[in-house]
This record gives structure tokens, sequence and C-alpha cells, in this order.
């Protein structure tokens, strides 16, 4: 195989995830069957490389069998919550390649306690659409830090990932599109000022997401005059995602997804519940579909039937959240300068 030829590249991360597996064959279906593809999948751990590698390539071999000879698979070991990790995987992927075509930022990673049982019971009984859509019952642990002494949550869905991007600029230059996921609850009310890394918060998944929002706004045009890199920001609405699944028995799985299309049924938007279905906004605006002055949602009709929704954001702080964010830059370029390990490594 070889990784240098002109094939056009995809880098997701999760690939692992139900989203992260949906871009993956979204893109690929999407793409023209004119030039080769290399999809670069990661994950922490090989096994779940692997895993993934064999999932796309069974879809593949299933339902675009014209990709089949023109997809081409490499990986990246990278742990967001890892500054090491994550400079390792900027030095394999600089070893590797001159360019990248498209960069995936599906970082999704929560520090959940459980359920609040009668908390939820409650909601549902008050207002079943509201109860799916923003449910204030799921517990987050507060005050959890990563190895590197940094907020877990702000790092692996926030500053990891917008650290990744300041290694790998210069591979997305000159054409490479940056697709964030954000999503439907990243709202204002979740996120302090005063407490920029999620520490103090207890809906700090929530807060990443506003923390992303902002990142977005704040950036987007800089990167398109200085670099030419067309940034995107999209939210996949609400589907079955793998994350939350251990706090869930068999009952209550199939009644969550029950009230999942009770509230599609009722005239919720956003309740696509399918991983292909909220993926649409994610590869809408990597095929150059969406603006990028807009936050772009997955949504879908009663039916099924996919659309997007065009949202304005209040990008009120977004300088402030940018300051912050460079001058922890700095202090991780000082902190990395002289270490590299190798990704490959499971």
């Amino acid at each position: 195989m070889s990784l240098s030829k002109d094939s056009t590249k995809i880098l997701i991360t999760g690939t692992s995830s139900n989203l992260g597996f949906n871009i993956a064959i979204r893109m690929l279906e999407q793409l023209p069957n004119d030039k080769e593809i290399t999809l670069i999948v990661t994950s922490r751990t090989l096994p779940k490389v692997k895993e993934s590698i064999n999932d796309i390539k069974k879809y593949i071999g299933e339902h675009i069998f014209a990709k089949v000879k023109l997809v081409e698979f490499d990986y990246i070991l990278v742990d967001f919550t890892d500054m090491i990790s994550i400079l390792s995987a900027y030095y394999e992927l600089n070893k590797r390649y001159v360019h990248i075509d498209y960069l995936f930022v599906n970082a999704a990673q929560g520090v959940y306690g459980g359920i609040d049982w009668n908390a939820a019971i409650f909601e549902v009984v008050k207002n079943p659409i509201e109860a799916v859509t923003n449910p204030t019952y799921k517990l987050q642990r507060t005050g959890v830090q990563s190895n590197d002494n940094l907020g877990l949550v702000f790092q692996a869905n926030v500053f990891g990932p917008y650290y990744f991007i300041h290694k790998i600029k210069h591979l997305l230059a000159n054409g490479g599109k940056i697709v964030w996921i954000s999503s439907l609850m990243s709202q204002q009310k979740y996120l302090s000022f005063n407490d920029l890394q999620l520490l103090r918060s207890p809906e700090s998944y929530e807060g990443s997401k506003r923390l992303v929002d902002l990142l977005h706004f704040a950036t987007f045009n800089k990167l398109k005059k200085e670099n030419n890199i067309n940034q995107y920001l999209v939210h996949p609405g609400i589907f079955t995602s793998f994350s939350f699944f251990e706090y869930l028995n068999f009952f209550t799985y199939y009644g969550m997804l029950v009230l999942f299309y009770l509230a599609r049924w009722m005239g919720s938007r956003y309740h696509n519940i399918s991983g292909y279905i909220a993926a649409n906004a994610p590869v809408a605006a990597a095929m150059g579909k969406t603006k990028q002055s807009l936050k772009v949602g997955s949504a879908c009709g009663r039916t099924g039937r996919e659309y997007l929704v065009y949202e304005e954001v209040d990008t009120t702080g977004m300088h402030d959240v940018l300051d912050y964010i460079d001058s922890l830059t700095k202090e991780w370029d000082e902190k990395l300068k002289d270490q590299i390990t190798n990704s490959r490594q499971p």
C-alpha cells in the first residue's frame, strides 16, 4: 500500500463510534468513483481500529461495490486526553502525508455517573419530547482531570482536538476541510467563563460542545484567509449513540427507543435515531453543501426523511475562549517541544 499516492485523504476521529462509522460510509458513498480514497481510521486502541476497518470493508463489499478497489485504509492511534498521544499522532501523519483533504472532529467523551431515575420518570411524564431532547437526568461527575492535569472532558472534546488541528494545520492547508461535530445541547447556560476547563460544571459534556461552537466562530474566517482551510460546524441531532448504553438494560434501552420514535411522531425534527441520518450534516458540510457562518443540524420528518436545519449561534465570548485556548496551546508547545512517541503501538 502506497500512502503517498494521489488519493483523497479522509481522517475521522472516533471512527469506531456509531456516528464515526456512518460518516465514513456516507463519505465513501458520495465521493466520485474516479479517484482512490485513503480512509484514516482513528481510535485509542488497536482492536477498535481493526474492528472499524473490518466493519467499513464489509459495508463497502455489500453496499458500495464500485468502491471496493478504490478504498485503502490507514490508522492512527490517538487519545485526546493524552497530549503525548496527540503529538505522536501528529508525528505519524506528518511522516506519511503531505496533504489531508477532510478532517472530522468527532470527539464526544463524557464523565457520566448514571441516571437519576426519579428525575427521568418525572421529566418523561411532564413533557416526553423535552425529556428525550434536553434531558437533565443524566448524572455527570465533576472535577475529573486527565493525567495532563487538564479538565478531562475539556481536553477530550475541545483542547485536545484543537491542539491536534494546530499541529497538522499545514497538512490541511490549500483546500482541506475541517468539520467539528457539536451538539444540539451546546447552549449558553452550560458554560461558565470562570470554569473554562469545566471542572466544576455538572454539565461538562454540554459545556464542552458550547466551547466547540465558540471556537469555530472565532477561527473559521482566519483559517480560510491564512491557510485556505474551510471549517464547518454541525450537530448530528439525537441518535442511538453507544456511549451511554452501560447505564441501560434491555427494557430501558427499548423504552428509550420508543420515546425517541414517539417524539419524532409528535413533531420533533431532531430525533434522527439512525446514525446514518445523524451523519447527514457532517457529510453535507464536507461536500461543500453548507455555509461556514451557520451551524448545521441533521434532522428528519416523521417518516425519517432527512433534511438539514440551519441555525444561528450566539457567539458572545468567542474571542475570550480563543485567547484562553491559544495561551494554553503555547504552553503545551513549550512542554512538548522535545517529546515524540510512536502511535502505532497498541
